[in-house]
């Protein structure tokens, strides 16, 4: 993409990456057999940094599409969050906190929820652009499940990752990209701070 895209635009193209996503997540979770039924685990105590402007905005359109009580809710929680994150990382602890958009074990914006969110579970693949494969082996059910099965069914994100990068810099412009500062924030942080300035 040579330059910046209205967000409608991005947005809608954002929703049908996500859409694919989920394809991609639900049949290798089919092979395995695996299921968050049950499950004595929770990937939303997960200590997770999301890079991307675009799915920031996302998920800010989402919080803007709720009453205005239960935006403050999420924020409220959120910035609660934030502070026992600071203090379990002070302490060189990784943070094991819910998710601020939890509501009784279900997302408050599952339209809206991140990338990582969506693929967090099933064994998944990313080649770098040095040809580096980088493996993840999934969420502990994911893992137990895989243990005798060669291969394990993997969804190869690489292709899914390369498309959100072409929405970032459709998103933020491709003159802006490089001038911005990097991404590495919770989704907490995300909605403490605010939609990002682009």
């Amino acid at each position: 993409m040579s330059k910046k895209s209205l967000p409608s635009t991005v947005f809608r193209k954002l929703d049908n990456l996500y859409s694919r996503m989920v394809i991609a997540y639900d049949e290798a979770a089919r092979q395995i057999g695996l299921s968050c039924a049950g499950c004595t685990d929770n990937c939303c105590t997960s200590y997770f940094q999301h890079h991307t402007y675009v799915e920031w905005a996302y998920l800010w359109k989402g919080l803007n599409e709720c009453d205005e009580q239960r935006r403050r809710s999420y924020i409220d929680r959120a910035e609660e969050y934030v502070r026992q994150a600071r203090q379990a990382t002070s302490q060189g602890i990784r943070p094991n906190i819910m998710c601020p958009l939890n509501d009784d074990g279900l997302c408050g914006l599952y339209r809206h929820r991140l990338m990582i969110c969506r693929m967090h579970g099933v064994p998944n693949i990313l080649v770098r652009p040095d040809m580096k494969v980088l493996h993840f082996p999934g969420c502990p059910q994911s893992q137990e499940l895989c243990r005798d099965l060669d291969p394990a069914p993997e969804v190869n994100r690489t292709s899914l990752y390369r498309e959100l990068v072409d929405l970032e810099v459709a998103f933020v412009g491709p003159n802006k990209i490089r001038k911005l500062p990097r991404v590495d924030l919770t989704l907490a942080e995300m909605i403490v701070m605010g939609p990002p300035k682009v």
